[in-house]
């Protein structure tokens, strides 16, 4: 049993990174302790030959970051952040022997994020308490005519920053006095990767998918003209670990400016950068294209439209935004990601028995639309 003086404690790795938080829990909510970011040497990481490797690594920065922590800790639960995963239902998922091997070893694609459980079930056998994910970004609520792609061999399928974009979705139905599962709402998550999600019924039913679809971000390709890409694959002037990272990591805004920072971008463009102000206006563009298309699939009946993630705090982002998009629903700022309280409290909802956790391993239950 969780005592009132036990903290949890969130852990969500980055490629060079370490982010931890601790935070209080009460009735299913959390209150901010305190949070820090382990910057770790790029030439140390790139020593690893993979990800799993730096298990132990990360794991001894963990403790030492406890260590730190006058007059000690007292834990009662860890949240990890859910890595690139097989398709799962939304909420919080108990960590296992299963899960931690499936994230090691076998993951959909090799990211620092797959490290996420294995690092809370270490941290938790230490402490005798509960591990937990909340929301990986392999949450899949498509429903069947969503995933039609035109293509059988290739269907649709969901990857979305669910974790964030779900926290602000509980933020606005909070605000509205509403039940976040009768929530209609579109939220755009916009940092490195963007995603632009429908939200309908507490669901997300819809997403520009954040590595194929999606618009470009400051270092992604997002979606492309099919026919011109394939003659890329095929040129002979990439590998594919080459194109691989050109799209995801090397594309975007850094492709165009060689830069991935927006600040900088914004400086261009005070400065009389005409490219990087195009580049800047092409992205919002496809901002609003994508923020109408969730729209659409709502049948323009939102509570709200969401913007969200680092990009939300350029006051030159939401303005062009919500100028564009004002006229389909009332536009809700929360810059930022809210990632590390999302995860507290996901297993503070389990801890006071809110919310049940989903055992892995797990499948995502579908959906049908009638024409």
């Amino acid at each position: 049993m969780m005592t009132r003086a036990a903290l949890i404690l969130t852990i969500n790795p980055g490629t060079t990174t370490t982010r931890f938080g601790l935070f209080a829990p009460d009735a299913g909510a959390v209150t901010p302790v305190t949070e820090a970011t382990i910057e770790h040497d790029e030439k140390a990481m790139a020593s690893f030959a993979e990800i799993a490797d730096q298990l132990e690594f990360r794991a001894q920065a963990i403790a030492e970051f406890l260590s730190t922590i006058p007059g000690g800790v007292t834990l009662g639960a860890v949240a990890g952040r859910g890595g690139m995963l097989s398709p799962v239902p939304a909420g919080v998922i108990a960590v296992n022997d299963a899960l931690v091997a499936f994230a090691l070893h076998t993951p959909v694609y090799r990211h620092a994020s797959n490290l996420g459980a294995p690092l809370a079930q270490a941290i938790a056998r230490q402490h005798g308490i509960p591990a937990f994910i909340v929301d990986p970004v392999s949450v899949d609520e498509l429903p069947d005519v969503a995933r039609v792609s035109g293509f059988p061999e290739l269907p649709r399928f969901s990857f979305v920053h669910a974790l964030n974009i779900r926290a602000c979705g509980r933020r606005l139905a909070d605000g509205l006095g509403k039940p976040f599962e009768g929530l209609n709402a579109v939220v755009a998550h916009m940092g490195a990767g963007v995603s632009i999600a429908a939200i309908k019924n507490g669901r997300i039913v819809e997403s520009s998918n954040r590595m194929e679809n999606s618009p470009f971000s400051p270092e992604r390709a997002g979606g492309l003209p099919i026919m011109p890409l394939i003659e890329l694959c095929y040129s002979g002037k990439y590998t594919h670990a080459e194109l691989t990272r050109k799209l995801y990591g090397q594309g975007g805004v850094f492709a165009y400016l060689g830069t991935k920072d927006m600040r900088q971008v914004e400086a261009r463009i005070a400065g009389g950068d005409a490219q990087a102000a195009l580049v800047w206006e092409a992205m919002i563009y496809q901002f609003r294209k994508a923020i109408g298309a969730m729209a659409a699939v709502l049948d323009f009946q939102s509570d709200g439209i969401i913007l969200t993630g680092g990009m939300a705090h350029s006051p030159c982002v939401v303005e062009a935004l919500t100028a564009g998009c004002r006229a389909l629903a009332p536009v809700h700022v929360y810059p930022g990601s809210h990632e590390s309280e999302a995860l507290a409290a996901g297993a503070a909802r389990v801890m006071a028995g809110v919310e049940t956790a989903l055992n892995w391993p797990v499948v995502p239950g579908g959906e049908r639309i009638a024409c």
